[in-house]
């Protein structure tokens, strides 16, 4: 199931040891969340599935695919393109873990990018494990994704942000509840910084609430700091 849907894979490949996956595709390095989602799906549900970045690549060898986002318009797209991809797709419209309940058990949990948008994380992440056969996957940034914004904020408003919560913040929440992750950390490109200045300075406009008028100042920020090229990730797993 992913939030970003779950598979059901044959007996004999539902837990292979995480060192027989291959961690390379042709000349592109898989993702540590698909790799370790290969490693135990047929059938996969995502949380938060929005159009399915997470769940699609899976297709094979997962054949059923189960999204869950609160969006309707998302999950079209996420149904409709994960039956081009030949994968039996099935949706559920809501929140998380709200509507658990209708959602089905499959072998595979995948939720990506959406723990920091959860109030309470407990019953969230318990949700996830309740609805999987063999593993759950999880993904976040170390930070926040907008963390990098904090000098921005200070520079144009005046304020500080929080420093936290953090990606090790949510791991020692899964320590505190018996739930037993590995984790692995890496790196993905973020997609703004190769963007023109303008598309830079209009994305931070909109997420400091600023007027088109503060567009000179927003650019000679983006000069003097930067846009960050690259952002650290954590892919967290377990096994139930």
């Amino acid at each position: 199931m992913t939030f970003d849907a779950p598979v059901t894979l044959p007996a004999q490949v539902a837990r292979p040891l995480l060192t027989s996956m291959p961690c390379w595709c042709g000349a592109s390095k898989v993702e540590p969340s698909r790799r370790l989602s290969y490693a135990s799906a047929t059938s996969e549900a995502v949380r938060g599935c929005g159009g399915g970045a997470g769940s699609l690549p899976l297709v094979p060898p997962a054949g059923v695919l189960v999204g869950v986002d609160q969006s309707a318009g998302m999950l079209e797209v996420f149904a409709a393109d994960a039956t081009q991809r030949g994968a039996v797709a099935t949706t559920v419209e809501g929140t998380w873990p709200q509507v658990a309940d209708a959602a089905p058990i499959t072998d595979v949990v995948v939720c990506l990018h959406v723990l920091y948008n959860v109030a309470d994380l407990v019953p969230f992440v318990r949700a996830l494990s309740d609805h999987a056969r063999a593993r759950v996957v999880v993904e976040l940034p170390t930070r926040h994704p907008l963390a990098w914004l904090t000098p921005y904020w200070q520079r144009l408003h005046g304020l500080d942000r929080p420093l936290g919560p953090t990606g090790d913040d949510a791991l020692a929440v899964l320590a505190d509840i018996g739930i037993d992750a590995h984790h692995e950390r890496w790196s993905r490109a973020v997609s703004l910084h190769a963007e023109p200045l303008s598309a830079q300075t209009a994305f931070i406009r909109e997420r400091l609430a600023l007027g088109a008028d503060r567009d000179g100042d927003i650019a000679d920020l983006v000069a003097q700091i930067g846009i960050p090229e690259r952002r650290e990730v954590i892919t967290a797993w377990w096994d139930v």
